[in-house]
């Protein structure tokens, strides 16, 4: 699918007091900018709804709501109609922090109160996060496999893409590499978790999901979000310079996916599914 978005800007400019060396100098600097963007969905004959609000970085704000959508279990590949910014509202900078998403379906509301526990607060046990995203994850099967030498290239290849965490030094970035090691897509944003959503969705637009010969390349740390977004991709493999959580360790065990942490120096831990780095 086809969609292009208007350019919007990621990097806000201010003024800062320096302190150095017991000097005192005022100069420019810039900042990842964060906006809040709704994810509205409908179906054919529906009022569109509003599926959830997220803190973002613009720009792939398209590839974001789709991405949303499927990693959290609301649609699956294929039922993205057409994305495009909300016309009802009251100005325009408003307007582009507004994505609706159709659907080629009727959108089932009831599973947004079924869905959303996936998060450090929500006080929601790790056990009924895992069952629900068995419930409509498969397993992703063993076959595919990635050389240490490649995955352990992976973190200095991702940083030398992120063009505006080297204006800002404030943002989490997610690369899609092949077992090659080539870059296929990178995304960087505020929140690690819509760093992925934006690769996701960037490949769902495409028709490339799912990714069953890719490996995802985190900035941070591996949470339990993280690979539950991973696994409903059908990512196989997920690196990160960061250590794994102990719930993400566990959904990746039942999931099918290798989790790789503290990637760095030449090194690196395999915590699950390991037979698939050769």
């Amino acid at each position: 699918m086809a969609v292009s978005e208007p350019l919007r800007k990621n990097v806000t400019p201010v003024r800062v007091v320096a302190l150095r060396d017991g000097t005192r100098s005022e100069r420019a600097d810039a900042l990842a900018t964060e906006e809040p963007m709704e994810i509205r969905a409908h179906g054919p004959g529906q009022e569109a709804v509003r599926v959830a609000v997220t803190m973002r970085t613009p720009g792939g704000d398209f590839e974001l709501a789709v991405g949303f959508l499927l990693t959290e279990g609301l649609t699956r590949p294929g039922d993205v109609r057409q994305v495009a910014y909300c016309d009802d509202v009251d100005t325009e900078e408003q307007r582009y922090n507004v994505v609706t998403v159709a659907l080629t379906e009727r959108f089932d509301e009831t599973v947004l109160h079924r869905n959303f526990f996936a998060t450090s607060s929500c006080g929601v046990c790790g056990k009924a996060a895992l069952e629900d995203v068995e419930v409509r994850c498969a397993p992703i099967p063993l076959g595919f496999t990635v050389p240490v030498a490649t995955i352990v290239e992976l973190p200095d290849r991702l940083r030398s893409s992120q063009r505006v965490f080297d204006r800002t030094g404030g943002l989490h970035a997610a690369g899609l590499f092949s077992a090659d090691g080539e870059l296929v897509s990178v995304r960087e944003d505020v929140g690690r978790h819509n760093a992925i959503d934006k690769v996701i969705g960037e490949q769902l637009l495409a028709d490339a999901v799912p990714l069953s010969e890719r490996i995802v390349q985190v900035s941070g740390r591996v949470s339990f979000e993280i690979v539950q977004k991973a696994a409903v991709a059908g990512i196989p493999v997920v690196s990160a310079v960061g250590a794994p959580s102990s719930l993400a360790v566990d959904a990746a065990e039942r999931l099918g996916v290798t989790v790789i942490g503290f990637v760095r120096d030449g090194r690196c831990n395999v915590y699950t599914h390991a037979a698939r780095v050769i």
